[in-house]
């Protein structure tokens, strides 16, 4: 048993959070194993950002257990500190301090001798190309360079565990990219690291996932068994006419879906259908719409619109 327990990094039970009569997480289960990018999908209001605090022993669960690392949270909260980092969705750091003095200023919080401290923030400036930054202030840098900073606070320690809110929420997409190659980095010197996030292509990144709606969680494991496991037919539809199709079969109580890529209509048609695109063809007939009607492959995008 102890081994088992040894490869979970996050266990939750049955956990709810209440906020007065808004419930923002409504009995969440879930095992996180050690050693992955374990991702968090869902909207904004899902309960992402709750489920996270809950597990870092910042929010106190209304009921259900939550157990980081082998311990109760946030019982043991101090004694799990030391072993994981957390970036918030907001840059936390002191925007009137340079990169090295607020990179400083962690290392004392956490308790890293000066020696070691030194050693760790020249490692992690050249990592995160903060080298030739180090007395500018935070307050004047970009929205990629502060983020890195933050990443290089939240590891600064050394944690076995790091929690980051929707850490690429507000950068360019190459400065998303070079995130996630960091993040790769700490899983490979074994680290493992839970992220939320809202968009699409970060999900498919991850080892696993959690897609959460309005508190609930919905679905989880790998984005191959997710697209495996969607409870629908996909169908691509290429026709002059998107918006005029898509309203043609809104009102057809087999369309589980859709999503308009430019002049495409992507459609998801229930599994209890024996023949969707004959059924597609028919409604679309029926409505005198033209247009090439073929079978496709789910996407993590088909998963998110059919669990939620």
């Amino acid at each position: 048993m102890r081994q088992a327990a040894d490869r979970v990094a996050v266990a939750t039970r049955e956990i709810v959070k209440r906020f007065g009569a808004v419930t923002a997480v409504d009995h969440v289960t879930l095992e996180i194993p050690r050693g992955v990018v374990f991702g968090f999908l869902g909207p904004n209001g899902s309960g992402k950002s709750t489920t996270i605090r809950m597990m870092c022993g910042l929010l106190t669960p209304t009921s259900g257990d939550v157990e980081v690392l082998g311990h109760a949270m946030p019982r043991d909260a101090e004694l799990v500190r030391q072993r994981i980092g957390y970036m918030t969705q907001k840059f936390s750091l002191y925007e009137d301090l340079s990169v090295a003095e607020n990179l400083d200023f962690v290392a004392r919080i956490q308790g890293l001798d000066r020696r070691h401290a030194k050693k760790r923030i020249e490692e992690l400036a050249v990592r995160y190309a903060l080298s030739e930054l180090m007395t500018q202030r935070a307050g004047t840098m970009s929205g990629g360079q502060r983020q890195r900073l933050a990443l290089a606070a939240a590891i600064l320690h050394e944690p076995e565990l790091v929690f980051l809110d929707e850490p690429t929420s507000a950068v360019d997409p190459e400065s998303r990219r070079d995130f996630w190659e960091a993040l790769f980095d700490l899983v490979a010197a074994d680290m493992t690291v839970l992220v939320s996030t809202h968009f699409m292509d970060e999900a498919e990144r991850c080892h696993e996932l959690a897609i959460l709606d309005r508190g609930r969680l919905k679905a989880a494991g790998s984005p191959a068994s997710l697209i495996a496991s969607v409870p629908a037919s996909v169908l691509l539809l290429d026709t002059g006419a998107p918006r005029v199709a898509r309203r043609a079969l809104e009102g057809d109580a087999s369309i589980v879906g859709m999503a308009q890529i430019g002049t495409r209509l992507r459609i998801m048609v229930a599994r209890a259908v024996a023949d969707p695109k004959a059924h597609v063809a028919s409604l679309l007939a029926h409505a005198a719409i033209e247009g090439t009607l073929e079978p496709t492959s789910a996407n993590l995008e088909d998963v998110f619109v059919a669990f939620t």
